[in-house]
């Protein structure tokens, strides 16, 4: 495999950064992922960081070199999130539980799997163009797909925000995955929280993105969204790479896979209150307890062999 990947949180207008993002590989298969968390107080991030944990962690163990079956992975791993973050509510004996919405995809053989619950979305893009993308799991959905509303109406609509389906809400959330999609060189998969799509159409990403350096171009369309956001912007996150199966960027910023070991997997993960890009005020002890609990969460989803 041969790809140029980027990542970025940031935290907008809000006074602390919910979203959490991760990638990985081995020298076969790509993991990346988003997630937005809901519920504030920092539980919302709590919820974020179990659900990209627990498909970095679960990644790590199965990706030796290929996934035996993508679909599968997901599935389980966003399933798996989604009971982790249940218990640790029941632990906890918080009133309601943190939820987070959440958008993963595998790529191996030249082929993208995905999945999502919720609005953090996945656009496909060639040539310019927005080929393939996410469907939100919210109302306003709904209501532009049965004509009740409009574009420019949805941009404005009160339950904008309001989605039906994410992880660690007392119903099973709602899974809706992909068909397996060839890549073709010089393809970008963009994953994102609302913060950036939100103010930023995915059309306009696609055509600001084409022939781009990803390191240069994905700060600059964030630095955008952010000034567009304004004072009470959300917390924006993207996850980006461009497919290659030959260089055509500088060799610092293109990632090759072909001198990997089978067992060797290499992951892009920020420890829960270890990034500043993630505002916490929390006390260095609370942090730690809060990181032992939250892998003491996984792992009972995740044994290791």
């Amino acid at each position: 495999m041969r790809f140029t990947i980027y990542q970025e949180s940031r935290q907008g207008g809000r006074a602390n950064n919910e979203d959490r993002t991760t990638y990985c590989y081995s020298r076969d298969a790509l993991l990346m992922a988003v997630a937005d968390g809901m519920g504030g107080h920092h539980y919302g991030e709590v919820a974020a960081q179990i659900a990209i944990q627990t498909l970095a962690d679960t990644f790590q163990r199965e990706a030796r070199p290929l996934l035996a079956d993508p679909f599968r992975f997901l599935q389980k791993s966003l399933t798996n999130a989604h009971h982790a973050i249940l218990d640790y509510t029941a632990r906890h004996h918080l009133k309601d539980t943190p939820r987070t919405t959440c958008v993963a995809c595998i790529v191996q053989d030249n082929v993208a799997y995905w999945a999502h619950t919720g609005d953090s979305r996945l656009y496909l893009m060639r040539a310019g163009k927005v080929i393939a993308q996410t469907k939100d799991h919210s109302r306003i959905r709904l209501l532009l797909e049965e004509g009740m509303i409009s574009e420019a109406q949805a941009a404005v609509h009160p339950d904008r925000n309001k989605i039906y389906s994410c992880l660690g809400s007392p119903t099973s959330p709602e899974i809706e995955f992909s068909r397996k999609t060839p890549l073709e060189h010089g393809d970008i998969l963009l994953l994102c929280t609302d913060g950036l799509w939100g103010v930023t159409s995915g059309e306009l990403m696609a055509v600001a993105l084409k022939g781009t350096n990803l390191l240069q171009a994905i700060p600059m369309l964030l630095s955008q969204a952010e000034v567009k956001g304004g004072a009470h912007g959300d917390n924006l996150s993207v996850v980006a790479v461009r497919w290659e199966d030959s260089y055509v960027e500088d060799a610092s910023s293109s990632i090759s896979t072909q001198t990997m070991s089978q067992d060797e997997v290499t992951t892009r993960l920020e420890e829960f209150g270890r990034n500043p890009a993630y505002k916490s005020d929390l006390t260095e002890d609370e942090i730690e307890k809060a990181i032992d609990e939250i892998r003491a969460t996984i792992d009972k989803y995740n044994p290791k062999k």
